[in-house]
Order: C-alpha cells, then sequence, then structure tokens
C-alpha cells in the first residue's frame, strides 16, 4: 500500500510539473495535416487548446467532447490458478478445467473531456468464463471437497467497472500524454460444481488503480494508442494494458485493432488466486 500511494504522489507532482507546459497547435507535414471533412466547429489557429479529442494533431480539426468506444473480440487465458482459503485450500490450476479459450469478452468506454486538460472515463468490462473437464487431483475449496477423476464444471467472473480522471501532461502536434487514477469496482466469483457438491467464493471490492495513456499520430488517418491501469502492492495487484492502432474514417468514427492483456489477483490468508488474459481487440469508436 505505500508504493501504491507513492506512486499517486508521484503522478500528483508530473500533473503540477504539466501544468507549467503549454497545450500545443498541431502543424501541417508529412503526418499531419488539414482534413477534408473538418468543415465545421474548426478553432482557430491562435485558440490555447488541444484542438483535437486526444491532443489535435491538426489545428483545423474540430474538437470533440464525447467519445465512445466498443471493444470486442476473443480473449485467452495463460494462467488461472486458485486456492480458496488462500492459506488452507488446495491450489489447483482453474484454466485445466475451463479450458485456455477462446472466449467472448468486451467493454464499452465512455470519454468526457471536461475541459481541453481534464477527460472523466467511465469503462464496463464483464467477464465471465466456465467450461468442464476432471480434476486430477483432491481438491479442497471453500470448505468442500472435490474428488480427483470425476467431471467438474468451473466458472471465473471477473466484472469490472471502473471510472478515471486523466490529466493532459503535455503533447506535441502530433502526440499526447495523460496520466491520472482510476477507481475500480470488481465484481469476481470462482464456483466449481461436481455432482451434487457445489462452492463458490465471491468478491465485490474496490481497487484503486494508476493510469498512463500515450498517443501518437503516425499519418494523417493512423494512430497509435496505448494506455495502462495499474498497482501493485504485498498483497496483490492488478494490470491492465492495451496497444491499439486505429484507423480515422472521419472526424467521428474511427476503428481500430490490438492487443490487450490482464494480469493480476491477490495472495492472502482468504484468497489465493491469480490470472493472465490475453484478448485481440477489435475496435469501434464514435466522437461527438
Amino acid at each position: 500500500m505505500y508504493r501504491l500511494w507513492m506512486g499517486c504522489l508521484a503522478v500528483a507532482l508530473l500533473a503540477l510539473a504539466g501544468c507549467r507546459t503549454q497545450l500545443a497547435i498541431g502543424q501541417r507535414g508529412a503526418v499531419v495535416e488539414r482534413r477534408a471533412f473538418a468543415q465545421d466547429g474548426t478553432i482557430a489557429q491562435g485558440e490555447p487548446c488541444c484542438l483535437d479529442w486526444t491532443c489535435g494533431p491538426r489545428r483545423e480539426r474540430a474538437y470533440k467532447r464525447f467519445r465512445l468506444e466498443l471493444e470486442a473480440g476473443p480473449v485467452w487465458q495463460s494462467r488461472n490458478e486458485v486456492a480458496i482459503p488462500g492459506d488452507t485450500g488446495t491450489r489447483f490450476d482453474l484454466d485445466d478445467l475451463t479450458g485456455a479459450g477462446p472466449f467472448p469478452y468486451g467493454r464499452l468506454t465512455f470519454d468526457w473531456h471536461v475541459a481541453p486538460r481534464h477527460t472523466v472515463r467511465a469503462v464496463v468490462a464483464p467477464l465471465e468464463l466456465s467450461g468442464t473437464d476432471t480434476l486430477d487431483q483432491q481438491v479442497s475449496f471453500d470448505g468442500q471437497l472435490f474428488a480427483a477423476g470425476q467431471r467438474t464444471k468451473a466458472t471465473y467472473k471477473f466484472n469490472s467497472y471502473r471510472l478515471t480522471y486523466r490529466y493532459l501532461l503535455g503533447c506535441g502536434c502530433d502526440w499526447s500524454l495523460h496520466v491520472g487514477a482510476t477507481a475500480k469496482i470488481r465484481d469476481a466469483k470462482i464456483e466449481l460444481e461436481q455432482g451434487g457438491t457445489s462452492a463458490k467464493d465471491t468478491d465485490l471490492g474496490f481497487v484503486p488503480l494508476l493510469h498512463v495513456a500515450f498517443e501518437k499520430r503516425l499519418a494523417p488517418c493512423w494512430r497509435f494508442v496505448a494506455d495502462l491501469d495499474g498497482a501493485w502492492a504485498p498483497q496483490g495487484r492488478a494490470f491492465d494494458f492495451s496497444a491499439k492502432l486505429f484507423y480515422d474514417i472521419d472526424d467521428r468514427w474511427s476503428i481500430g485493432l490490438g492487443y490487450r492483456t490482464i494480469e493480476g489477483g491477490a495472495d492472502n490468508d482468504t484468497v489465493y488466486t491469480f490470472a493472465w488474459l490475453h484478448q485481440t481487440v477489435l475496435s469501434a469508436e464514435f466522437r461527438f
């Protein structure tokens, strides 16, 4: 927890330093140029603000206050290790029962650009995996015994609801860097069912995370976006990182392709659980 608070302090100091930087106005060039579709709602060249919904890269492009992104794609798990309780339960690989995937996965992200430097982001990311296979050992799970060699159904749920504050720390004519903090609510469940025996562990809790996001304009219609929500403490960790390449169809619509990885878990007397997920990301963005 000490390291988490030190990280939050570092972000606050960076934000204060960022207040001294000027927001850049995009300049025309090989990468940044005027787009024919940006005819209305334009901002004058001398306007002291970032003109794009990220950080402007074109000075004639209209500033959009809201952004909605729908993300979907298959997800795989390379690790899902569980023991309930953490100190006395049997440690076993849940993905041996559910399988590695792929499973369907998606999330919805909404950005509200309150001011040129300040953004509020809301994320809804439901996730539930299930499958049936044979246990290769006797498992003590949440006070119940599950026999080896028997067909057992496993369910893993990890719904995530987040609210993020982002501060535009700095930007140039073709790049931007945001830092901030995320309040995450996790709605988790792990359940085993074998014949007439079943047991489940549920967890509804709050997790504070640090947020960093970087965007780089690669060409007039192409941009690279990477963002990270993450935190570490002796009791556990949580990291959600994505890297995506977007193509801007016009000033409102974009499509993207990329990769997302989610890793983390907890290690205490009550629960031991660590999972590592990998997603192929297909995105559609709408700005208004």
